[in-house]
């Protein structure tokens, strides 16, 4: 029987829903959150993209019901406001946007890849890649590496650990600055050497292995040191600016580890921090000081819309490249379908051609044919099979490049009437291309 399925897709991202939101539906892991969805009836396969401003899930279901049910209990934790559901042109679509960087805070940003990449990873370990989403995640892949290579979507701040230097900078001098950052993982490593480029005197690194800190500041052309998260009570205060990046489920920093409202001068801020941990590094009231003023991520908006703006004529290449690549990966579908359905037609007369050659074969047994004779019985059978099948091929491959899928079920309903089992015909829910956009899932992205 051939494989059927249809791609269903929602997310909450930064544009759509807020930190606490993101925070919510944040799963423990990838790999779980992949075995979870695997575990609801007729879902085939799954994929989620988990980072932090954006939980991602991907289902290929036997229709478009079973993949928006599945992601209905996968949002469960937020208003349904947050969540942006995507029918399948529009979620293979988004994904290959998501990849090329043109989805991300900042535009065009290079770790997202990168997260792509390892979310295809995880996914495939816990069992969620096949056939469908095999063809849509390396398409995607191969879509961002194009992007970052034949454009300049990627040029200038590249991350939002770049970013957040550089708001941190419209706040508060960072020539001769002290500064903080806290994670020493991706986004830790980012902000730090983004901050040890702005002229900056000492970088701190904080970090819960402090190894893993120490090794960080021996690579920033800058003074630094790093030292573990209990030292936070006595760093952070001393610091002018602090950037958190850590995956703590709690926040690490409090009001009473930054500088004192009594430190604060009348008319200047004396300390800045931005939060880029989702969940929150930092806790909401460390605001309230006078003398400390926190960003988080949706405050860097004002930083990445300058950086939009800047790439305008990249992002516009770059879209045309995904129309391109999304028209190819519909035709790729298309080849891979038709050829199933062919395949499943030769399988059945060939089960036909060989049980008419031994039935001949057995009445002629007295006959006293030799091998020789034999295998030109066989050879005939297989040509008259070939020469049949021949032109009913040609046209299958066209009426899938047409998306013309009753041809296709009216000829596997003519050689192989039990075609299909209990699933039937194939239906156009279970296609790429425009039989996707017949689903009867409204579709609710506003992308």
């Amino acid at each position: 029987m051939i494989p059927a399925g249809v791609v269903t897709a929602g997310r909450v991202t930064h544009e759509s829903g807020s930190v606490d939101d993101l925070a919510a539906v944040t799963p423990e892991s990838q790999r779980i959150a992949v075995a979870d969805l695997l575990s609801v009836p007729s879902v085939k396969e799954a994929y989620v993209l988990s980072t932090c401003n954006r939980v991602e899930a991907y289902v290929v279901a036997t229709d478009s019901v079973v993949g928006r049910a599945a992601l209905d209990e996968f949002f469960d934790p937020v208003d349904n406001d947050a969540v942006i559901i995507a029918d399948h042109d529009q979620s293979l679509r988004h994904l290959l946007s998501v990849a090329a960087g043109l989805e991300s805070v900042v535009l065009g940003e290079d770790q997202i890849i990168g997260q792509v990449r390892t979310a295809y990873e995880d996914a495939r370990s816990a069992g969620g890649i096949g056939e469908m989403l095999e063809a849509a995640v390396t398409k995607a892949i191969h879509v961002g590496e194009r992007a970052r290579t034949e454009t300049e979507i990627n040029e200038g701040v590249v991350s939002l650990g770049s970013a957040a230097a550089r708001l941190a900078g419209r706040t508060v001098s960072l020539e001769g600055a002290t500064s903080l950052v806290v994670g020493a993982g991706e986004m830790g490593q980012l902000a730090a050497r983004s901050l040890a480029e702005t002229g900056i005197s000492e970088l701190i690194i904080a970090n819960r292995t402090t190894s893993h800190a120490e090794h960080l500041a021996d690579e920033v052309d800058v003074e630094a040191s790093g030292v573990p998260l209990e030292a936070l009570d006595t760093v952070a205060r001393e610091s002018d600016v602090v950037v958190t990046a850590t995956g703590s489920d709690e926040p690490i920093l409090g009001p009473q580890q930054l500088a004192t409202d009594e430190a604060a001068t009348t008319d200047a801020t004396e300390q800045v921090v931005v939060d880029l941990g989702q969940p929150r590094d930092v806790v909401p009231a460390a605001d309230s000081l006078s003398s400390v003023t926190v960003y988080d991520l949706d405050d860097l908006e004002t930083i990445t819309e300058e950086t939009r703006a800047q790439r305008a004529d990249a992002a516009r290449k770059v879209e045309s490249m995904i129309d391109h690549e999304f028209e190819l990966l519909c035709e790729q579908y298309k080849r891979a379908r038709a050829d199933e359905v062919i395949a499943a037609m030769y399988e059945s007369a060939n089960r036909m051609k060989e049980r008419e050659v031994e039935t001949a074969l057995s009445r002629l047994e007295g006959e006293g044919f030799t091998d020789e004779q034999r295998q030109i019985i066989e050879a005939m059978a297989d040509a008259l099979v070939n020469q049949l099948l021949a032109p009913p091929t040609k046209s299958l491959r066209e009426a899938a490049a047409e998306d013309d899928w009753s041809t296709i079920n009216t000829a596997l309903q003519l050689f192989d009437p039990d075609f299909g089992g209990d699933d039937g015909p194939i239906a156009p829910s279970m296609h790429t291309g425009s039989m996707a956009r017949e689903s009867p899932l409204e579709a609710t992205d506003d992308d």
